[in-house]
């Protein structure tokens, strides 16, 4: 009896030791570099945070690098260190350079089919899946998080002027009578706006169904020249200009600089990202609406549609293939309709699929919080080859030169017909540049 019993107490260790000290299988790390903060921050911690407790084989960490140029640079210095990360989250504007950074990244579709991984891009907005694909068919980068240009405001600070709160102003004639009500009301910004480039010249040329660039603005080649000096941009930049030296446009800065007075209602109306409704609806004190991008009436074939914004995931080359099944597995799980749809309804970027779209409208989402849906049917309209999107080389500095020069008219030193013919020529002088390099 004795003997059973060590025998049975002998096998018992064994068995404890061998669970004690085998290693558990280590989990690969996937990289992954962004530049989400604040509201968007915490959206990209609980993506990840979520991922990793679906599975055991992969552990995503997100890291945030800053701003968008700021987490493309690092990146581009860390490819050439060998340590680049596996994903790279990369503004819209950055699209032309990462398709021209030939071994440097692996298609989105390469990974996936790869990888083994369901991956049909006709599941996927059009709009948005056509902007971040290939001209031979292939899809480059995960459409992540993807925005448009719509018009916010301050309902409250509307009732207090005696406007409608309801009827938000669709032309730009009534955002100037807006905004003159609002001042006399004693309103000290009644219109500001993010993103000057992209909300009033590359948006707006697209919802005027006019040429911001040939070639289709950049989509159909590299040999593209700007067009922004045309009749309806100057006239438009002439009215924000009388509007600046009276009072009744208020320029904040810089990129997304507007965004946190238009959130605390130092400004009554704005233009900037669909993507400032997680903000808006986490942080402001007053009641806001949403509406879209204003426009001239008397311009045919106005409206048209708006061009994205926002960011897609690129995937850097010099990985394991393991870990490229780990990013595959990844975005097939931001890709489920369940959790593309609540994103979508979170954060106020456009809904990653069709099926996410058709989920939350059926959840009755847009019903709840009227005008959610106006990114959206924005984007989904037929497009034209002067609306489907604006994809050009050196686009981050292109912007930059377009916000020296119109910061130039704001101050009153320099005349728009001036700064528009300026941001022609320099913006020429980098796109034949680029176009000489990626010959």
């Amino acid at each position: 009896m004795k003997l059973k019993f060590s025998i049975a107490s002998l096998s018992t260790m064994l068995a404890l030791s061998t669970s004690v000290f085998t290693p558990a299988q280590a989990q690969t790390e996937i990289q992954w570099w962004h530049a989400m903060s604040g509201a968007l921050g915490e959206w990209v911690d609980d993506l990840a945070k979520d991922f990793n407790g679906s599975q055991k084989n992969y552990k995503v960490v997100p890291v945030f690098k800053g701003t968008y140029d700021e987490a493309m640079t690092a990146a581009v210095a860390a490819f050439r260190a060998g340590n680049a990360p596996h994903i790279l989250q990369v503004f819209e504007v950055g699209t032309a350079t990462m398709m021209a950074s030939k071994g440097a990244i692996v298609p989105v579709a390469e990974v996936m089919s790869k990888a083994g991984v369901k991956f049909d891009p006709a599941a996927y907005v059009p709009a948005v899946a056509g902007y971040y694909t290939a001209p031979n068919g292939q899809m480059l980068s995960f459409p992540f998080n993807s925005s448009t240009t719509v018009f916010w405001y301050n309902k409250d600070a509307f009732k207090a002027a005696g406007l409608d709160p309801e009827k938000p102003p669709l032309t730009w004639p009534e955002v100037i009578a807006a905004a003159q009500k609002l001042k006399y009301a004693g309103h000290q910004c009644p219109f500001t706006t993010s993103w000057i480039s992209w909300t009033q010249l590359e948006s707006f040329s697209a919802w005027h169904n006019t040429e911001f660039a040939t070639l289709g603005n950049g989509m159909k080649g590299l040999a593209t020249s700007l067009k922004v000096n045309g009749p309806l941009q100057l006239r438009h930049i002439e009215n924000l200009a009388e509007m600046a030296s009276s009072g009744l446009f208020v320029y904040k800065g810089r990129a997304n600089a507007a965004d946190p007075v238009i959130v605390a209602g130092e400004c009554a109306m704005g233009t900037g990202s669909s993507a400032l409704y997680g903000n808006l609806k986490r942080n402001a004190k007053f009641d806001f609406g949403v509406s879209t991008l204003p426009y001239y009436a008397d311009v045919k074939g106005a409206p048209q549609n708006t061009v994205i914004g926002g960011a897609s995931l690129w995937v850097m080359a010099g990985r394991k293939a393991d870990e490229y099944k780990g990013v595959a597995q990844f975005f097939e799980f931001l890709s489920r309709p369940e959790e593309a749809a609540k994103s979508h309804q979170r954060t106020g970027y456009l809904p990653l699929t069709i099926a996410s779209y058709e989920l939350t409208e059926k959840s009755g989402f847009y019903k709840a919080n009227p005008g959610t849906d106006i990114a959206v049917t924005q984007m989904i309209r037929k497009t034209t080859d002067n609306s489907r999107g604006i994809r050009l080389g050196n686009f981050l500095q292109i912007r930059t030169i377009i916000d020296e020069e119109l910061e130039q008219v704001w101050a009153s030193k320099k005349t728009p017909k001036d700064a528009l013919d300026t941001i022609v020529k320099r913006g020429n002088e980098l796109l034949e540049r680029f176009e000489r390099a990626n010959r």
